[in-house]
């Protein structure tokens, strides 16, 4: 994933655009192995954590996870493939290999460090913080753009992207809300992405998702 440090769509961390999500907004976790489900609870004591799991193993990461009570989120589309010669519209991860769980930082560790079954899985670092060790901590990511990027994505819309910022174009530099539509409630940015209006918001330290296109009577600007 590319990292973008050049481009900042949400305000300090205090002073968020996002408004809170409702918790029946939220989709359930839940194994795909054993159809063990997880809410999501917030809690003062839990962070939202990235990791890599190598090899596009982080669903099975996310099923384990999930079978341990952590509710974990992996950002999945709908695209059309050839299977068998047969063409078959099947679910693909928006970002490959990174799984994202709402924990505590021991729970975190234990599961990186202290878990044979994970031994796949690693940190997504921050690499734009450095430690006295010389370190780089896990990337956590603020509650306020997990909501916002669970918006964006929860629909599973084929037309969502992982968009390289080389190829979108902003439209002014106003932060903006979905007012209606599948994307209700996102803000972001407005940009022309693939030759259409869309919005576009950011991920600390990951980079930019956009939506599928957006007709100019469902933006308004946010305050």
């Amino acid at each position: 994933m590319g990292t973008l440090s050049n481009v900042n769509l949400r305000r300090d961390e205090n002073n968020s655009p996002c408004t809170k999500l409702a918790l029946d907004a939220f989709p359930e976790a839940t194994s795909s192995q054993t159809g063990v489900s997880v809410k999501y609870a917030p809690s003062p004591g839990k962070k939202w954590f990235v990791f890599r799991a190598s090899y596009g193993r982080e669903d099975k990461a996310s099923d384990f996870l999930v079978e341990h009570g952590t509710y974990t989120y992996v950002a999945k589309r709908l695209v059309d493939k050839q299977v068998n010669g047969k063409r078959k519209r099947m679910l693909e991860n928006l970002l490959p290999n990174l799984l994202f769980a709402y924990t505590t930082e021991t729970k975190a560790n234990e599961y990186v460090k202290f878990t044979p079954e994970l031994s796949f899985l690693t940190f997504y670092y921050n690499h734009f913080i450095t430690k006295d060790d010389l370190t780089n901590p896990p990337l956590i990511i603020p509650s306020s753009e997990m909501e916002n990027f669970i918006r964006a994505t929860k629909s599973q819309n084929e037309h969502i992207m992982y968009v390289d910022p080389a190829k979108c174009r902003f439209k002014g530099g106003e932060t903006v809300k979905v007012i209606d539509g599948l994307f209700k409630g996102v803000i972001g940015k407005v940009a022309r992405v693939s030759g259409q209006q869309r919005v576009v918001l950011s991920l600390s330290k990951i980079g930019l998702i956009s939506t599928a296109y957006i007709p100019t009577a469902f933006i308004e600007k946010f305050k």
